[in-house]
C-alpha cells in the first residue's frame, strides 16, 4: 500500500472507475481555500500506483459537501466519465444517504419536492414550493429508520443532486442535520462536520454493464461509533425476536 493510498479510503476500483469513502473536512475539488482537493489525491494515487507519467486523467463524476462524509465516484477514463455523467443526468444511479436529526418529522416516510436557488456569495440555498427564475428542481424521499435518544436516523434517497439539497430540504420540514448550523441546527460539531453520510450507491456499470453496489462504512468518530453500536444492538434484538417467533 502506498503512502497516498493510506490517506484515501478506496471502496471500489476497476479499470474505469474508482469510488472513495471521503472523510469530512476534505474538499472534493479545488476552491478558494487552496486546500488539496480529493480529486488531486486520487490523481496522485493513480499516478503512483500505476506508474503513469504526466497529467493523469481523473474525471470528477459528482461532488459532496466538505462537511459531509461518504461515497464519491471518480472516472479513470474519458469513456467512463461521459457514461457516468449520462447515468446521473438520467437519474439512473440510486444514492442513499444517512442523516442524523434531532426532531422527528411530522411524517416518518415522505417525499420532498422544491425549487432550489443558490446564493453563491454566501454559499447557502433557498427553497421554493414553486418554480422561480434560475432555480433548479430538487427531489428526495426519506424514511425514519429508528430513534436513539435524543436523535433520529433518517435514510434519504436522493433523486436529484443539487448543492446543499438534503441539508436544506430536511431543514424545511423542521429536521436540520446534527451539526449543520448553516441550516438551523443549534450548534456545530467540534470537528466542523455535519452528520450526513453518503452511504450507498447502486448503478449499472457504464462499460461492463454489470450491477454495482457500493457501501461506505460510517466515519470512525465517537458519535458515529455510538450509532453503529446502537444499530448492532437493534439488529441483535430483532434477531432474537424473530428467533422466538419461529421456534
Amino acid at each position: 500500500m502506498t503512502d497516498i493510498e493510506k490517506n484515501i479510503d478506496i471502496v471500489y476500483e476497476d479499470n474505469h472507475l474508482i469510488v472513495i469513502n471521503k472523510r469530512t473536512g476534505i474538499i472534493v475539488q479545488e476552491d478558494a481555500t487552496g486546500d488539496k482537493p480529493l480529486v488531486e489525491m486520487v490523481r496522485d494515487y493513480i499516478r503512483e500506483k500505476y506508474k503513469k507519467p504526466g497529467n493523469v486523467f481523473t474525471g470528477l463524476v459528482h461532488r459532496i459537501d466538505r462537511p459531509v462524509s461518504g461515497l464519491v465516484i471518480f472516472s479513470k477514463t474519458s469513456k467512463g466519465l461521459e457514461r457516468m455523467t449520462e447515468l446521473f443526468k438520467n437519474k439512473e444511479i440510486k444514492k442513499i444517504y444517512w442523516a442524523v436529526v434531532k426532531n422527528l418529522p411530522a411524517e416518518p416516510v415522505g417525499k420532498l419536492c422544491h425549487w432550489l436557488l443558490k446564493d453563491r456569495e454566501n454559499n447557502i440555498v433557498t427553497l421554493f414550493n414553486e418554480q422561480v427564475s434560475l432555480a433548479s428542481y430538487a427531489e428526495l424521499s426519506y424514511r425514519v429508520i429508528y430513534s436513539f435518544s435524543p436523535y433520529y436516523l433518517m435514510e434519504v434517497n436522493l433523486v436529484t443532486g443539487k448543492p446543499h439539497q438534503i441539508r436544506a430540504q430536511l431543514a424545511s420540514i423542521g429536521c436540520p442535520i446534527r451539526g449543520d448550523k448553516k441550516y438551523g441546527f443549534s450548534s456545530a460539531n467540534r470537528d466542523k462536520s455535519i452528520n450526513l453520510h453518503a452511504k450507498r450507491i447502486e448503478f449499472i456499470h457504464p462499460v461492463k454493464k454489470t450491477s454495482i453496489v457500493v457501501e461506505a462504512p460510517l466515519p470512525d468518530t465517537d458519535f458515529w461509533r455510538q450509532l453503529k453500536e446502537f444499530e448492532q444492538l437493534q439488529s441483535a434484538n430483532q434477531h432474537e425476536i424473530m428467533k422466538e417467533i419461529t421456534t
